[in-house]
């Protein structure tokens, strides 16, 4: 009986040794990891995530997939088209996308008015994004007017916020 932990210890201390040789089976094809490129670069981030620069969340969330507008307007601000170029960039380097630009108005005025509003608020990100090289066959916009706020209440911060218009990329063949 005594010798049976003893050869456990054995049998378990020659399976580990048996582990640290990757060559053990002198095939030159190593052990664990043969066939790892070891000269590939290194992700430091998960694909598909904000850190990926071809993701749509780093669209969403690093580029900025929305341009706000003032009271009435359809014309870009500053900040807006400093967004839209960032788009216009991302959009030229992942060819593979297509993009819908939703434009969105405040609850103040008709819904027929809101709706014009926000279609020329899409159309006018759609035009300047193809004036930064991104081909008008991967783009369509849709006006939804005060349909669809991001904010429901009567205060200004509420309004500006839905004042907007937003750029939803899909995957599709472009070419």
């Amino acid at each position: 009986m005594t010798y049976f932990p003893k050869a456990a210890l054995l049998v378990a201390a020659l399976g580990l040794a048996a582990c640290t040789s990757p060559d053990r089976f002198g095939d030159g094809q190593g052990g664990a990891g043969a066939g790892l490129d070891t000269n590939a670069p290194i992700t430091s981030y998960a694909p598909g995530s904000a850190d990926d620069p071809a993701s749509v969340a780093h669209f969403q969330q690093r580029v900025g997939d929305r341009v706000l507008f003032l009271v009435d307007q359809s014309s870009l601000t500053a900040e807006g088209r400093a967004t839209l170029d960032r788009q216009a960039q991302w959009l030229t380097v992942n060819s593979d996308y297509l993009a819908v630009i939703e434009g969105h108005a405040d609850e103040q005025g008709t819904r027929q008015y809101n709706l014009a509003l926000g279609a020329r608020r899409a159309n006018a990100v759609m035009e300047y994004l193809v004036s930064k090289g991104v081909p008008s066959s991967r783009l369509k916009f849709v006006s939804y007017g005060k349909e669809r706020p991001l904010e429901i209440c009567s205060a200004e911060a509420c309004y500006a916020k839905n004042r907007r218009a937003v750029t939803i990329l899909s995957a599709g063949l472009t070419g």
